[in-house]
């Protein structure tokens, strides 16, 4: 089974790189399950009901999230529209939404796929690892193949939860940082990790923002209205190949396209 996870999406410019390139990858690369990180699709923070439709109508399956998807709050009455967008499953109860999704693939394979988020340098909420230990242990026999995106903006936090699932789990991806790492793998115990996917949108920047915004406000502190930036549009994303009767990954594969759009 193949699988592509598509970076944090930055504003118009990485969701109009998906709309023009993302169904042809999927054919191309005969891809069975994709799911996309879709925080900051909205001007660089947030989510609209009518910006998860337009991802789900490029044939992405799952849309994860992480710390800004509240941020745009027309999005709140959409999680119980739309399933399929998670937000961190270790946010409390009674915040809107879910952080799980379990389906299958359009040849029928079932499959999960986990939202959590960090700790370390982010908001305090309730333990990742408990969260996931709960999740694997309600999840139906049969689901073999379980991804989960792991919000966070420490390293050693995202390689400490990859070591504590390894082989538990079929592949674990990073997102929050939008700089993509050069640490993919294959675990000893059969889990895919990369610390981070990196973002998909505009490189030419400063993680999304445009750079003429964010210097200044390193050097004088001043608040500032942040802008996408425009400029090196690429796809960061991972492939990843799992065995369907084990549920271990096969292999890991980071991919980038960098396309410029008008």
């Amino acid at each position: 089974m193949r699988i592509l996870f598509v970076g944090d999406i930055v504003g118009r410019p990485g969701r109009d790189v998906l709309k023009n390139h993302l169904i042809n990858i999927l054919e191309t690369r005969g891809i069975d399950l994709c799911i996309a990180n879709a925080e900051n699709a909205a001007s660089g923070n947030g989510l609209t009901p009518r910006l998860g439709d337009e991802l789900l109508g490029l044939n992405v399956d799952v849309l994860t999230s992480g710390n800004h998807i509240f941020d745009k709050k027309e999005v709140l009455p959409y999680f119980d529209q739309e399933p399929r967008l998670l937000r961190p499953a270790n946010y409390p109860p009674s915040a809107p939404g879910r952080g799980i999704w379990t389906g299958r693939t359009r040849n029928g394979v079932p499959y999960a796929v986990i939202n959590l988020q960090g700790r370390v340098f982010m908001p305090s909420i309730d333990c990742p690892f408990r969260t996931c230990e709960n999740l694997l242990a309600s999840l139906e026999r049969e689901i073999k193949v379980i991804f989960v995106d792991f919000h966070a903006e420490a390293t050693a936090e995202k390689q400490a939860m990859a070591w504590y699932f390894d082989g538990r789990i079929s592949v674990l991806v990073g997102t929050h940082t939008h700089v993509a790492t050069a640490d993919e793998r294959v675990l000893p115990g059969g889990t895919a990790y990369i610390t981070d996917v990196g973002m998909t949108g505009p490189h030419d920047s400063i993680i999304g923002v445009s750079k003429d915004i964010i210097l200044p406000k390193f050097l004088n502190q001043m608040p500032a209205k942040f802008e996408t930036a425009t400029g090196d549009v690429r796809i960061n994303a991972i492939e990843a190949e799992v065995n369907l009767e084990t549920g271990h990954a096969l292999s890991i594969e980071r991919f980038c396209m960098r396309v410029q759009e008008n």
